[in-house]
């Protein structure tokens, strides 16, 4: 039998008094949900306070606060974003969900918001690996060229400008061993640089004005459709504030760049940017064989932007842009070549764009958006014979709908795109496209470690048939600091007559398109992060492999070219590593990546892809003082690359670059000399630039693998007002 201890007698009472207590503590509290958004998009870590409450908010972008009733003020912070405080009447039951909207901060620790996968979350929560050039890397590299982002996109790991017409001077993007002109290639979200031939869109953008640039690697075609086959650029403009700027350079090879900054705050929420500049290139003849290793360039650009934000949630940001270039190439005005002869290869351009990106906040966190862009671009290619006058414009128009509920976090979009080129000089090359689209994406908080993303689109081509593009990815956080992706996708890109060796030799000598195929991709990548104290370290594991891949061929006709779809596929697969580590002055960067690429050999078999280098990687050592200025050291491989084609070698072997920066302030003055390429490495010691013979289409240039310019010093200004 069992005993029951005695029970003092005073238990009972205090029980009661503690119950007591207790009701009162309950009435007097009340139970607030608060939501945190960004542009519609949940704000993860989040401090919010009350009084002697606080919580952060979770991966949903919210949190609970234990309030007494009546008024209270409430607080939220996030690094990168501007503090909020509002009063809020609390009930004692049924209080609906506070949602607070957070705006930008500019400031040097800003969280980076990234936009290009649309739901617009903190990189570091973004299921989609998102990799970012922050406004102090685009500083670093301002310098070194400031007429273009060519130096600043070779900083990023995997990804490399390729020459497409050597002649001339131009060059693509590629990412991870991709053709470049698989990379969509936006600007403040709208594709107005992406559409250009000759690969010099890229080549006519000064950074001056970036905030950061944005890149996604892999078939992207689930987000931005048939042109973003091999992934997405996205670069961010700065917004108005801040001071404006000029620079000014001169290069010991004759290069000039003059490009200013200027903002201003009109009031009433509205704000104005503008950026233009000049870029002069003498030409260069290094080799003594007449024909010009750097041609002659002429540019002119002018960009203003105008942005408006109004009531919480409502944004409008406007822009237009002119640019104009001359470019001459082939042999030196006066001279002939080793055959007795004189090449003409010149290439006149003139742009016009418009765009307008509108932003609504709705009900229930809700946020309506569209963009809207139209270009338009005349050419006038000159290679060996009469001019050849294209004009090229593209109409693209999409609205989105995105919210979240339970977790979830969803855009749901409609899209136009309308791709159109004409030419008297050449009516077979000529093509008129439209595609309207529809997509969605999801982003689902399973927990605080654990975030799952899916997006679908369907584009329905009026030449090549409707195409289904999917993309899974997977953010886990085993520990805190530590972030594994997982990423896979799929997508199509419908053919055009910009390839390589068109670009080279120009429209005027291609044969109609006819009996091809749209190329087919599927990518897959895995991505581990560590980021503590001063270190953040990434590695990347990917593949991808393209089907119905597009090649020139000399064609039937003597002289002319034509387009393929190319048998076998095209793999790629690599891995890359990224280390960061800042501490005080010192900054280190470093990168390396492998790449393995092979394609279907025409004899059968497989062979290795032309001029993709198998190893590249990249040491950075700075020293940064706000107050005096920066001075750093780089070190740059690349590594053996097949040469298919080359008559001279069958790879090219490896070869180190190296590169030095050093830059004084005084005051609001910055005077800056950096020495490039101090090896002086350049293709033209190696080999001869001019084929033996001339190539498919008359090409009478090599295709480039390495340097052309050698060393170069670059001695510049740059003024803040």
């Amino acid at each position: 039998m069992h005993h029951l201890a005695a029970v003092p007698r005073w238990l009972p009472a205090a029980t009661l008094v503690l119950a007591a207590f207790a009701g009162q503590a309950r009435a007097n509290t009340a139970w607030l949900t608060i939501r945190v958004l960004h542009e519609g998009a949940p704000v993860r870590a989040a401090v919010v306070e009350s009084g002697g409450s606080r919580a952060v908010t979770d991966l949903r972008g919210e949190t609970q606060l234990a309030l007494p009733p009546g008024s209270c003020e409430i607080h939220v912070e996030r690094a990168g974003f501007r503090s909020v405080t509002w009063i809020v009447e609390v009930l004692v039951a049924g209080n609906a969900p506070l949602v607070v909207r957070l705006q930008d901060e500019p400031l040097e620790e800003e969280a980076i918001v990234v936009t290009a996968t649309r739901s617009g979350i903190v990189v570091s929560d973004q299921a989609i690996r998102v990799e970012t050039v922050p406004e102090e890397e685009i500083e670093e590299n301002l310098t070194i060229q400031p007429g273009n982002l060519s130096t600043l996109l070779n900083e990023i790991a995997g990804v490399r400008m390729e020459s497409t017409a050597p002649g001339i001077g131009g060059a693509a993007l590629t990412i991870r061993g991709l053709p470049g002109r698989l990379t969509e290639v936006l600007s403040d979200g709208l594709p107005l640089i992406g559409t250009e031939p000759g690969g010099f869109g890229l080549l006519q953008t000064p950074p001056l004005d970036l905030e950061r640039v944005e890149v996604i690697k892999g078939a992207a075609s689930a987000l931005y459709g048939g042109s973003a086959l091999g992934g997405v650029l996205n670069l961010v403009s700065r917004r108005p504030g801040g001071e404006p700027e000029l620079l000014l350079s001169r290069t010991s090879q004759g290069g000039s760049d003059a490009v200013g900054f200027a903002t201003g705050d009109l009031g009433r929420g509205w704000g104005v940017t503008a950026t233009g500049g000049a870029s002069l290139q003498e030409r260069r003849e290094l080799d003594g064989d007449a024909w010009l290793d750097l041609a002659r360039y002429e540019r002119y650009s002018l960009r203003p932007r105008l942005y408006y934000e109004g009531d919480p949630g409502k944004e409008l940001f406007l822009t237009a842009g002119i640019m104009h270039e001359q470019r001459d190439g082939g042999s030196m005005p006066g001279g002939t070549l080793p055959d007795g002869t004189t090449f003409v290869d010149a290439l006149r351009t003139q742009r016009a764009d418009g765009g307008l990106v509108g932003r609504v906040a709705l009900a229930d966190g809700r946020v309506w958006s569209a963009r809207v862009s139209v270009t338009s671009s005349r050419h006038q290619r000159e290679f060996g014979a009469a001019p050849v006058r294209d004009r090229q414009s593209t109409l693209f128009a999409e609205t989105t709908l995105a919210g979240h509920w339970r977790g979830h976090s969803w855009v749901a979009g409609a899209a136009f795109e309308r791709d159109r080129l004409r030419s008297s000089d050449a009516p077979a090359a000529g093509y008129s496209h439209s595609v309207p689209a529809a997509f969605v994406q999801d982003e689902y908080a399973v927990s605080d470690r654990l975030v799952l993303a899916a997006s679908g689109r369907v584009d329905a081509h009026d030449d090549y048939g409707t195409f289904v593009s999917p993309r899974f990815s997977a953010l886990y956080r085993p520990a805190e600091g530590w972030s594994l992706r997982a990423s896979f996708g799929s997508g199509f890109a419908a053919p055009t007559p910009f390839v390589d060796e068109v670009e080279s030799a120009g429209l005027g000598r291609l044969l109609p398109l006819s009996g091809l195929r749209a190329e087919r991709a599927k990518s897959a990548s895995v991505d581990l992060q560590r980021s503590a104290g001063h270190w953040e370290v990434d590695l990347s594991l990917f593949g991808s492999e393209i089907r119905h891949l597009l090649r020139v061929q000399n064609a039937a006709s003597p002289g002319w070219l034509e387009i393929v779809n190319a048998g076998g596929t095209r793999r790629a697969q690599g891995a890359e590593a990224f280390l960061r580590y800042a501490a005080g002055a010192l900054h280190v960067i470093g990168s390396y990546t492998w790449l393995d690429v092979t394609e279907a050999a025409p004899g059968g078999g497989r062979r290795r892809a032309d001029r993709v280098p198998s190893e590249v990687a990249e040491l950075a050592f700075l020293l940064e003082d706000e107050a005096r200025g920066r001075a750093g050291i780089e070190f740059s491989w690349t590594g053996r690359q097949a040469l298919v084609g080359n008559p001279y070698r069958v790879a090219g072997p490896g070869f180190l670059e190296v590169n030095a920066l050093a830059e004084l302030k005084f005051g609001e003055t910055a005077v800056f000399l950096n020495a490039i390429n101090l090896t002086d490495e350049r293709q033209g010691r190696r080999d001869p630039l001019l084929l033996p013979a001339p190539g498919p289409g008359g090409i009478r240039i090599m295709d480039l693998w390495a340097p052309v310019a050698g060393r170069v010093y670059n001695l510049g200004v740059r003024l803040e007002f």
